[in-house]
């Protein structure tokens, strides 16, 4: 019999651990036991796993001793507070904030594009990159392994699920007010978020990039090994409900070609190529993304303005994908090593 793992999720009634919850049963991850952990508020409250469903426990009061494996998707201050207790008690802890990521002895993974830094973890944390970087990375590891990618340019198209459960409610709630001719009344959002676009996500830095662009540069220098990768972002929150879609402009060491590329990205993990040139050729997050695993990429063409230069349009389900289906493929990797 294989062996067997029990498996935490903390922030268990939120849209990722949710999802965290429903892929582990999915998957089949070799689990003895999955506990639901959640703020006291949600505790005695019920999850879905599988075909029944789990109570959920109160983090404050929880003890980790014998938890093997925990999957955090609860913010920043809470990672920060119970990550170190879980990693204490055992626990190779899998975190899906911010709060750990840049730290020099977390590694930040990809689970298709650096797998390999699972194993160094001499904390005992490992850090799930942010989902805009998530998916643009597991298109371009394979054409930065073949030609050296030396600058990525990017503009990104963020769902508001990236922004939690508070921000799909507002976006249908706004949507629904907007259509009865009633005030959009934005909270969540600085602005209305229904049939607009909003050029801002996170806090604004000294710089006069928001801390989400900056993520795309301080992750994938990290993820790749590389701090010679310029990277210029525009992070853009705009009205759909799941999948972020990206415009990548990338400019290579060598010449790679728009068929190279397309047969290099068809042969890549966790990569679909749907680049037909017609109506409807190209991925969306409501036709391809939403619910689904894989990263999409199409419209890829050489950038006609520059010898060494390839456009690309990258979509996936920032929950799965860029969220919930990474930290368990982490945890995969995790038990595999027995």
């Amino acid at each position: 019999m294989s062996k067997q793992f029990k498996v935490a999720v903390v922030g268990a009634t939120g849209a990722v651990g949710e999802v965290m919850l429903s892929i582990l049963a999915e998957r089949d991850f070799p689990a003895s036991e999955v506990v639901a952990l959640a703020s006291e508020r949600s505790a005695g409250s019920r999850v879905a796993f599988g075909n029944g469903e789990i109570v959920v426990q109160d983090l404050a009061t929880f003890d980790p001793a014998g938890i093997d494996i925990a999957l955090f998707s609860a913010g920043g201050s809470t990672s920060r507070e119970y990550a170190p207790k879980f990693a204490a008690a055992g626990a190779v802890v899998i975190d899906n904030s911010s709060a750990f990521r840049y730290d020099d002895d977390v590694p930040l993974v990809v689970s298709e594009v650096n797998p390999g830094q699972v194993a160094n973890r001499p904390r005992g944390i490992i850090a799930n990159p942010n989902c805009s970087t998530m998916q643009m990375l597991v298109a371009l590891k394979p054409l930065h392994d073949a030609a050296g990618i030396q600058r990525i340019n990017v503009a990104t198209y963020q769902s508001v699920s990236g922004g939690g459960r508070s921000a799909l409610e507002e976006l249908g709630r706004q949507t629904g007010a907007l259509l009865n001719f009633q005030d959009p009344d934005p909270q969540r959002f600085p602005v209305q978020i229904a049939f607009n676009l909003i050029p801002h996500i996170d806090d604004f830095l000294d710089n006069g990039y928001t801390k989400e662009e900056m993520k795309l540069v301080w992750e994938t220098r990290k993820i790749l090994g590389d701090e010679s990768i310029q990277v210029n972002p525009t992070a853009v929150r705009v009205p759909v409900f799941f999948g972020h879609s990206e415009a990548v402009n990338i400019e290579t060491r060598d010449k790679l070609t728009a068929a190279q590329a397309r047969e290099l990205l068809e042969r890549a993990p966790g990569v679909e190529v749907v680049d037909e040139r017609g109506p409807g050729g190209y991925p969306t997050p409501v036709t391809h993304a939403s619910g689904t695993d894989p990263v999409y990429v199409g419209r890829i063409r050489e950038d006609l303005s520059h010898p060494r230069g390839l456009n690309l349009w990258i979509v996936s389900d920032n929950i799965r994908k860029g969220a919930a289906l990474n930290a368990v493929q982490i945890a995969e990797l995790v038990a595999s090593e027995g």
